[in-house]
C-alpha cells in the first residue's frame, strides 16, 4: 500500500485536487515528483535518519515532499505557517534539519528566517527570493525514477507543552519496505470504510499531524484527496457536493462554523455522498455534536490521541449517543487510569490517562520529558486526566498541563506568560483557555499590574501590541483581565486551576441564562 502501486495501476487517477485552483495531480505525477525530490535530498547528502523541514501553506508541493521524505528514510518536520521567524528557527534548529523548503507566499517570514539559517540548504516554491533557490528548478533537474536506497521515513512534528519551547515527537523509523501498511491504514479500512474509491476532503493545515497523516493514508489506499488551501465553511459544503466527497476529517470549530450558516445556505448543498466524517483534536461540545448528527446522520466518528501516537480511542455515532461526552474505547492498545504515582485506578476514578501496547516515541533531545511520560509499567501518558466507565469508555475531564486548544491548535500558556511578565507595567500574569463557542477555547491573560491604577482597556491594548511583536497571532490573548493579585500557593506555584474553573463557571452561567 503505497502511491507507487497506484501510479502503476491507475496512473491518470487524481491523487489530490487543490480546492481553490482545481489543479489535479495524478498518481503518476505524484510518483515522479516524489522521486525527483528524493534525489534532490540525496544530492544534498541527506541519508536515512536525517531531517527535512517544511514551512509551507497547503500547496501543490506539500504531498510530493512528504512522500519524498517517506521513501528516502528521512524525518519530515512540518512547521506552522503562523509562527514568527524566531519560533520557526527554534524548531528547525532543534530538529537538526539540514534542508528547508518554504514558499513565496510566506516570503516575509522566510526571509527573516533565512538570515538565521546560513548553514541550512534553503529552497522556495512558487517564486524565488535570494538566498533561497528555486524548488521547482531544482527538482526538475532530478531523475524521476526511485532512488536506489529507498527506505521508509517518518514525521517528527512538534507537540505542545506548558513550559519552555515545544518538543519534537520522534518515533523510530520503520524498518520494513516503504509499502508496508501502518496502523492508520487498518483503522481507515476497518473503522471508517476507506477504499480506493474514496474521495477525502481535507480542510485543515497539513502541518498538523492529523490532516497530514490521514490524507496520506488515502494515497496509500489509492483514493483522491480534495485539499482546501484554507477553510471556509460554505466552501467546504460546496466541495462535498461538487466532488461527491465520501470521507472527511474535522475539528469541532469547523462543525460550529458550518452550523452557524443560514439554514437556506446549508440546504443548498447535497451531503448524501458522505460515508464517514471523522473529528478529533479538541473537545466537541455535546450540543454541537448533536446538531451535526441531526444534519449529517449517524456517520460521525470521533477519536482521541496525540501526535505521540502512543495510543488511541474511537467511537461511532451510535456509541456516542449512548455514551455522550465519551471519546471512545481503546483501539490497538489498552487504556488505563492511574494516580499521580502511576498506579492503576478502578473504573469510575479520575486520574492520568495511560496507554499500553501502542507505538513507541520519545521527545527529541529531552530524556527527562520522555521519562516523565512513562510509569513503572512502561505505560505512556499524554498528561490528560479522565476516567473509564464500567464498559471501558473513556471520558476526559481535564486537559494536559493546561494546554490551550483553540480551533484545534495547541497553544502553550507558559510562553505567553513568560513574555507578559517582561513588560514594565506587569507584576504577574497567568494565561488560560476560556470556553469559546466558536474556537473551543480562547486565550485569556489574567494580569496583575505593577500599579493597580493602570488596570483598564489602555493597558490591555498595550499588552496585546507587545505580544504581537514577538508571538504569532494565535498566541496573542484575545482577552486581558486584571487582578490585584493572582492565586499563588505559598511555594510560589500558580494555582491556575482556580482561574480556569472561574471562567468555565462564567461560561456555564451565561449559557444557562441564554436558555
Amino acid at each position: 500500500m503505497h502511491p507507487f502501486v497506484h501510479a502503476r495501476a491507475t496512473p491518470d487517477k487524481p491523487a489530490y485536487i487543490m480546492a481553490g485552483s482545481g489543479e489535479a495531480v495524478s498518481y503518476a505525477e505524484l510518483e515522479a515528483a516524489a522521486n525527483r525530490a528524493a534525489h534532490l535530498f540525496r544530492r544534498h547528502g541527506l541519508r536515512r535518519g536525517d531531517n527535512v523541514a517544511l514551512l509551507m501553506e497547503n500547496s501543490v508541493h506539500y504531498y510530493p515532499i512528504f512522500w519524498a521524505a517517506q521513501r528516502a528514510g528521512l524525518y519530515l518536520t512540518g512547521i506552522s505557517t503562523r509562527l514568527t521567524a524566531g519560533e520557526a528557527e527554534y524548531i528547525v534548529r532543534n530538529a537538526g534539519a539540514k534542508l528547508l523548503v518554504t514558499s513565496a507566499a510566506l516570503k516575509t517570514v522566510a526571509l527573516l528566517l533565512a538570515d538565521r539559517l546560513a548553514d541550512v540548504a534553503l529552497y522556495m516554491a512558487g517564486g524565488i527570493e535570494s538566498p533561497f533557490r528555486s524548488w521547482e528548478d531544482a527538482v526538475a533537474a532530478m531523475p524521476s525514477e526511485p532512488v536506489a536506497d529507498e527506505s521508509p521515513g517518518a514525521l517528527m512534528l512538534y507537540s505542545s507543552g506548558t513550559t519552555g519551547q515545544p518538543k519534537g515527537v520522534k518515533h523510530p523509523l520503520p524498518t520494513g519496505p516503504i509499502d508496508e501498511p501502518n496502523y492508520l491504514v487498518e483503522l481507515m479500512l476497518t473503522l471508517y470504510g476507506g477504499s480506493r474509491d474514496m474521495v477525502y476532503l481535507s480542510p485543515a493545515p497539513l502541518y498538523h499531524a492529523a490532516p497530514l497523516s490521514w490524507s496520506t493514508i488515502v494515497h496509500r489506499l489509492g483514493g483522491t484527496v480534495i485539499l482546501m488551501e484554507r477553510f471556509d465553511e460554505e466552501r467546504a459544503l460546496e466541495l462535498i457536493d461538487r466532488y461527491r466527497v465520501t470521507h472527511s476529517q474535522w475539528v469541532p470549530t469547523h462543525f460550529s462554523r458550518m452550523l452557524k450558516l443560514p439554514e437556506a445556505v446549508r440546504a443548498r448543498y447535497d451531503m448524501s455522498s458522505m460515508v464517514t466524517a471523522i473529528h478529533a483534536a479538541a473537545p466537541c461540545p455535546v450540543p454541537v455534536k448533536e446538531a451535526m448528527i441531526a444534519w449529517w446522520g449517524p456517520i460521525i466518528h470521533e477519536y482521541y490521541g496525540g501526535t505521540e501516537s502512543c495510543g488511541t480511542t474511537h467511537l461511532s455515532t451510535e456509541e456516542w449517543l449512548v455514551k455522550k461526552g465519551s471519546v471512545g474505547r481503546a483501539r490497538l492498545c489498552e487504556v488505563h487510569i492511574c494516580n499521580d504515582e502511576g498506579e492503576p485506578l478502578p473504573a469510575g476514578k479520575e486520574g492520568l490517562v495511560y496507554f499500553a501496547g501502542g507505538n513507541d516515541f520519545e521527545y527529541h533531545l529531552d530524556p527527562e520529558k520522555t521519562a516523565a511520560s512513562r510509569n513503572r509499567l512502561g505505560w505512556k501518558t499524554l498528561g490528560d486526566i479522565g476516567r473509564l466507565d464500567e464498559d471501558g469508555y473513556l471520558f476526559l475531564t481535564d486537559r494536559k498541563s493546561f494546554t490551550i486548544i483553540s480551533g484545534g491548535v495547541n497553544i502553550y500558556p507558559q510562553e505567553i506568560e513568560n513574555l507578559l511578565v517582561t513588560h514594565p507595567k506587569v507584576a504577574d500574569a497567568a494565561v488560560i483557555g476560556a470556553p469559546d463557542e466558536d474556537m473551543g477555547e480562547r486565550v485569556v491573560a489574567v494580569v496583575q499590574p505593577l500599579d493597580p491604577a493602570d488596570s483598564g482597556e489602555a493597558l490591555a491594548e498595550e499588552l496585546k501590541l507587545f505580544c504581537r511583536a514577538s508571538l504569532s497571532g494565535l498566541k496573542v490573548p484575545r482577552q486581558i483581565d486584571f487582578r490585584d493579585e493572582l492565586p499563588r500557593q505559598p511555594t510560589g506555584k500558580l494555582y491556575k486551576r482556580l482561574l480556569r474553573d472561574e471562567y468555565r463557571q462564567r461560561a456555564d452561567q451565561a449559557a444557562t441564562a441564554r436558555t
